[in-house]
């Protein structure tokens, strides 16, 4: 299980390279990795670089200078190599080879957990990286995808939703001061007559509580109070007091109409619905709506027998993973020339100001005022050594040729998946149509059963 958090950096890049990389806490910087960027100080720089290199672009330079990704672990579930190796896994599909990143995980702590900084715009089209609820989903998504892949338990869709790692793994264990809290005011709901006893209940259970514009308890042993609205909409003071009255005003039912079932209210409105001849023949009018809609399908689709209809599932979910694992070639490979495209071209546009330091006379000075310039030379240098390793390097034409075609390849992967993903979704529902519509009724089943006994 992982719980994964983001925030911007809007102050220093140095920082907090400086705080994930403390060797205390990666076991002597063994659990460091980094991906288009030096592992270091000269990482900052590289961000800056690059940022630079949008603005000359045309693009505006971001107020967020990185962000902070943070990934943490249950108690016990996964060693530190473990963790860095998911994390880097995760970081490399969610980022897709585009951002410079620098990975740290940290073992200061009970639990296995990943700091991972990239930069804020990408270095291959200079876009800037967009956070905001869609995007941390899929992140989410992700994670837990890549926590299934490798063994690990994830944290239910119901379960977890504004919870950092500590309050989670706190509330699983029960010891969470907002799970006792919520646990408290569930009891004595049911218990108190009205709102003044329920406050009553509350203090001989040991808490304190703070009026206001919302009302907030405080444990003993607690150092902060907890507003109870943030334990959910279901425990501010009005709602707490309508529970207590077993009462659900009707604007309370609009506005949460779209987000689940409020039991009493709701469970008798569906049973008045279900006595009701009309809701016969809503019910009955839906159905054969949907064995219009089924048969459409079948016979445009040319679909006429089971068999046939069971082949075409079959392929449509064997393509869609089919792509998937070219997509994820197609993207590793990426991850491989990107990096190198980027050496590449920084080592050709900063060869003359090394060559100028190097015939410098008060070298000192001179590195002084091209401090970043030869930094991200040196980077680039050693990262090109590193790849050689004996053999030429290709040209940057022929770099960026095999890039442009790998994102072509990309593209089109990525339109194939979302038309399978959606035909796959139609012919589920179409199948899962067929078998309920076929399926023989109680009724039958019954009058099958006893001409069966009569023989």
């Amino acid at each position: 299980m992982a719980v994964t958090k983001i925030k911007p950096i809007r102050g220093t890049v140095n920082k907090a390279l400086a705080y994930i990389l403390n060797p205390q806490k990666t076991d002597d910087s063994l659990l460091v990795s980094s991906y288009g960027c030096a592992a270091s100080d000269a990482a900052a720089k590289e961000f800056e670089w690059t940022r630079n290199l949008a603005v000359q672009q045309g693009m505006q330079m971001p107020k967020v200078l990185a962000r902070h990704l943070i990934q943490s672990f249950d108690v016990g579930e996964v060693t530190p190599e473990k963790a860095h190796e998911i994390g880097k896994q995760f970081v490399d599909e969610w980022l897709k080879g585009k951002y410079e990143y620098v990975i740290a995980t940290h073992i200061d702590k009970n639990h296995c957990h990943n700091h991972i900084i990239f930069n804020a715009v990408n270095y291959v089209d200079y876009h800037a990286y967009r956070s905001n609820k869609r995007t941390y989903h899929e992140m989410r998504q992700l994670g837990d995808e890549i926590c299934k892949e490798n063994g690990l338990s994830v944290i239910p869709p119901s379960q977890g939703k504004g919870m950092d790692y500590k309050e989670y793994s706190e509330a699983k264990r029960g010891t969470s001061w907002k799970q006792k809290l919520k646990q408290t005011i569930d009891r004595f709901v049911i218990e108190a007559k009205d709102y003044d006893e329920f406050l009553k209940l509350m203090q001989e259970a040991g808490y304190e509580t703070k009026p206001g514009k919302y009302i907030s308890f405080r444990a003993e042993g607690q150092d902060r109070f907890t507003r109870s609205k943030t334990i959910g909409e279901n425990y501010t003071e009005e709602r707490i007091k309508e529970r207590i009255l077993g009462r659900n005003p009707r604007k309370h039912q609009v506005r949460n109409g779209q987000k689940g079932i409020t039991l009493i209210s709701d469970i008798q409105e569906r049973i008045r619905l279900i006595d009701s001849k009309g809701y016969e023949y809503k019910a009955k009018l839906t159905i054969l709506k949907e064995a219009a809609r089924t048969l459409n399908y079948l016979t445009e689709n040319n679909l006429l027998q089971y068999a046939d209809l069971e082949k075409k599932a079959e392929d449509v979910h064997g393509s869609y993973t089919r792509t998937g694992k070219e997509l994820k070639q197609v993207e590793a490979r990426l991850r491989d020339i990107q990096p190198l495209i980027k050496s590449v071209s920084n080592f050709q546009k900063l060869k003359p100001v090394y060559e100028a330091y190097s015939k410098a006379k008060d070298k000192p000075a001179f590195r002084a005022k091209h401090e970043a310039e030869l930094v991200i030379f040196e980077a680039a240098r050693s990262n090109l050594l590193a790849f050689r390793t004996g053999k030429k390097l290709p040209s940057l034409k022929s770099l960026q040729a095999e890039q442009q075609r790998l994102l072509e390849d990309q593209q089109r992967l990525y339109d194939e998946r979302a038309k399978l993903k959606k035909e796959a979704r139609i012919i589920d529902t179409m199948k899962a149509n067929v078998d309920d519509f076929l399926r023989p009724s109680a009724e039958q089943e019954r009058e099958k059963e006893k001409t069966s006994q009569r023989e």
